[in-house]
């Protein structure tokens, strides 16, 4: 199939670019990696009257490592950023979530920022934002305002960007110390969207028990799916036995559809097996300094 008619701008300057989409309103797309957005024109799901390529827009290529995180510009694209050695050991999650987004072909072309812009209900990369409390920057005519994960998708495939604004970039926090993180998901065939993830973060004290958890759960929620789990595990070893009431709680949260890939009752099983799982592997890759006095699930 080929796409509806539009109106293509490859401006090179940020302000232009955002000038243009201000004029095109809703009737506006933005161009990146393209790997959501081309196969929907394509089905005319979308019919956008403008296109905005922003490849070639300076200041929005860098990966930036400091103190507080990663900063992620809106032209990264998901391979770059899994083989940034710096971003992986600041940010464990990053490259743990990104190995899982559809198939290497897909990450050699999709950006990072492009995919949580986008906002699918099965996508890791709006997850690993949330599960972390990060960021995205946006910018619009009004100048830059940050919106914080927790606000940013507000719904399957819509998020808190006006007509006229640009995610410039997803800033992702530095995990406590202490914490381990893991995601791990099922999906029909390698690189199909999820039937269900789970990303999880375990924070462990000296002794080798719980002191924080959380998860984040897609593909059984309209937007990701973040669960604080620290009242019923904190001071519990990370044992299995000990995750299983936890992992039951979090799948008692999700509110999944039954579609032809999978009925609602699978997926919530799902949600509570891969819950436990993640959270056993997110505590098993806790700090050497702490996961050295650990005793429980295997690594």
């Amino acid at each position: 199939m080929k796409p509806p008619p539009f109106a293509y701008h490859a401006p090179t300057d940020l302000d232009e670019a955002v000038g243009l989409l201000a004029e095109a309103g809703d009737e506006g797309k933005v161009l990146a990696g393209g790997q959501s957005l081309i196969p929907l024109l394509n089905m005319r799901l979308a019919a956008p009257r403008v296109l905005v390529d922003i490849n070639a827009v300076a200041g929005l290529e860098d990966i930036r490592v400091d103190a507080a995180g990663v900063r992620v510009g809106a032209r990264v694209r998901h391979a770059e950023l899994e083989a940034d050695t710096a971003a992986a050991e600041a940010v464990p999650l990053l490259g743990q979530g990104l190995r899982l987004v559809a198939h290497p072909v897909i990450r050699n072309r999709g950006t990072t920022v492009g995919s949580i812009a986008h906002a699918d209900p099965s996508a890791e990369m709006p997850a690993v934002l949330a599960l972390l409390e990060g960021a995205v920057e946006v910018r619009g005519r009004a100048g830059t305002r940050t919106v914080p994960a927790a606000e940013f998708v507000t719904g399957p495939m819509e998020t808190a960007l006006a007509p006229g604004e640009i995610a410039v970039a997803a800033r992702f926090p530095r995990p406590r110390p202490g914490t381990g993180t893991a995601f791990v998901e099922t999906a029909r065939r390698n690189g199909d969207y999820a039937l269900c993830g789970a990303a999880a973060a375990v924070t462990l004290g000296a002794d080798g028990r719980i002191t924080a958890a959380r998860c984040c759960l897609i593909s059984v929620a309209p937007v990701p799916l973040v669960v604080d789990l620290t009242d019923h595990l904190a001071g519990r070893t990370a044992r299995l036995g000990d995750l299983d009431g936890a992992a039951a709680a979090a799948a008692e949260q999700a509110d999944p559809e039954d579609d032809i890939h999978a009925g609602a009752d699978y997926r919530r099983h799902l949600a509570r097996v891969l819950t436990a799982r993640a959270l056993a592997r997110a505590a098993a890759a806790a700090p050497a300094a702490v996961a050295d006095t650990y005793t429980g699930a295997s690594r």
